[in-house]
């Protein structure tokens, strides 16, 4: 029996995205080549495979038990061909898109893109929202090549790798009445505070942190992105709690000054995360030690 291997790939693609506008943009196919390809897979397995629902398409029995046999499959046949192939950076044109979540887009990004010029400059990166959920970022279905920060109870598709591990800190605005060398407990609970909602789970740490230390916090204002914090402390009494290294960059700002927390709020976790099917992809590879590289780097000079 012949059949042609180049349907498996939107089968998995339709698997994945449960929709056919949504398989057809991933594939850089239009919506009516995709679905006579589907045709073509259906006529192959006498099956229809996906049925349309009111959000989209659901597949039948047959499609989700057929689903990791063919993904499996796929991903030997991508290992076979791709452990063949030389990766040269320098020569390489390629577009990753990358899912970091605000903490990674402020600090570890701009380092990636400085290295990224200096050792493969035609590789071009596309940074999308982080999002609240893994899928919803994209790197669960292999739209997106990974996501980097906190990551929570990831699938089993996903390559976990802990990048490094980053503090907490405390910023006020220098000339603060009440805060000059160090924070007290006592002046940290009393002071109002800006809080940085970031999508994603990183504020779960801190809270936790919070809370496991006892420390209470009375909230003013609440922000979605570090970067709002620098301007909203410089004319406030207000304090903010915020990573480390996002402190370290803000030491040189001459409104603002960085302090101790007044009790240890430990660590948390950066991490970064890909489709299995990228595991042996030699220019993901690569692009995932540069990244790895760049984190311990930081990692180094936080200490």
């Amino acid at each position: 029996m012949r059949y042609d291997l180049n349907l498996l790939p939107i089968f998995l693609a339709l698997m994945e995205e449960r929709s056919v506008t949504r398989a057809a943009a991933r594939l850089g196919i239009t919506q009516p080549a995709l679905s006579n390809s589907l045709n073509r897979l259906r006529e192959t397995l006498r099956d229809p495979l996906f049925i349309r629902e009111r959000y989209g398409i659901k597949p039948t029995q047959l499609a989700e038990e057929i689903a990791p046999t063919i993904e499996a499959a796929l991903a030997q046949l991508d290992d076979l061909v791709l452990n063949q192939q030389e990766f040269r950076p320098a020569e390489a044109e390629r577009l990753f898109t990358l899912a970091p979540n605000s903490y990674v887009e402020l600090v570890l990004m701009p380092a990636l893109v400085a290295r990224m010029r200096e050792l493969a400059p035609g590789i071009k990166l596309r940074m999308t929202a982080f999002g609240n959920d893994l899928a919803e970022t994209g790197v669960v279905s292999g739209g997106t090549a990974m996501v980097i920060g906190r990551i929570v109870d990831p699938p089993d598709n996903l390559v976990v790798q802990h990048l490094m591990d980053d503090g907490l800190a405390c910023v006020v605005r220098k000339g603060h009445p009440d805060v000059v060398d160090s924070i007290s407990r006592e002046q940290y609970e009393s002071l109002k505070h800006v809080n940085v909602l970031p999508p994603g789970r990183l504020r779960v740490g801190l809270f936790q942190a919070l809370g496991q230390q006892n420390l209470k916090r009375e909230v003013a204002v609440s922000v979605t992105h570090f970067l709002a914090v620098p301007a909203m402390l410089a004319v406030t009494d207000y304090c903010a709690t915020l990573p480390s290294l996002i402190c370290r960059s803000l030491e040189g700002d001459l409104r603002l000054k960085v302090l101790p927390t007044p009790v240890d709020l430990g660590t948390f976790p950066v991490e970064m995360a890909w489709h299995v099917r990228y595991r042996h992809d030699p220019a993901h590879r690569w692009l995932r030690s540069v990244i790895a590289e760049l984190a311990k780097e930081m990692a180094t000079e936080k200490i």
